[in-house]
Order: structure tokens, then sequence, then C-alpha cells
């Protein structure tokens, strides 16, 4: 909550077909894979379960025309993840478009902020 009001967000998805293609979250797990080589850490930093992980980093490789997580076996050495090329690719896309949708449509969501109601009153 900011001093001004309550902080109005873009959510931005990209769906293919009914399925999300990339979202938000599946954006920030990229991200966290990029980070820490690994989806299990990556969830972790997100809150979500491994399986909830991987079962979105799937969804974004089967979305795709090529992975856009590349995983190693696991095992005493432990597996591992990356981000292939595409994946950065498409990371860098969908973070960029965000910026320009959100200046596109910043005078209209100062005119919603102005209509909101003030949510600290209500806790």
């Amino acid at each position: 909550m900011s001093k001004s009001g309550p902080v109005l967000k873009l959510r931005m998805r990209l769906m293919l077909g009914n399925e999300i293609a990339l979202g938000p979250g599946k954006a920030d797990l990229l991200e966290g894979i990029a980070s820490t080589g690994s989806i299990a850490a990556a969830g972790r930093k997100l809150g979500m379960s491994y399986k909830r992980a991987w079962m979105l980093v799937e969804t974004m490789n089967r979305c795709f025309r090529k992975p856009l997580v590349r995983t190693g076996r696991g095992g005493r050495q432990g597996g591992g993840a990356e981000l292939t090329a595409r994946g950065h690719r498409v990371l860098d896309t969908y973070r960029r478009m965000e910026r320009r949708a959100e200046a596109a449509i910043a005078p209209e969501m100062r005119s919603l902020h102005r209509l909101l109601s003030d949510m600290s009153d209500k806790q």
C-alpha cells in the first residue's frame, strides 16, 4: 500500500488456446531459474512447490516451438536448470512488452486510480 492509495498493476498474460503460455508468475519463475540454476530454488523463492514450478516449466516448454528451460538429470550431483537462448529472448521480450503496455496505459491507470476506494480503511 502506498501513501497515495492502493497500487494498480497491469498483469499481462499471453494465451495459447486455453493455456497461459506466459504470464507474470511464469516470467518470475524464468528469472528465478536464471539466477539460481534450479527449478526447485526458483520455486521456493516464489513460495511455490517444486511440483507447481515444474508444471509451469513444462507448460512453457510445450507452448513454445523450442524449450525455454533446459534441465539436467537429478541425482547425487543434483540436476540443475537453465534458460535456453530462446528462454532468455522470450523473457526479455515479455518484460519489454510489460513496460511498453504500462507506459501506453499510464493515463488510464491514473484515471482509474483516482476512482478506487482507499483500502486502508477496510482492514
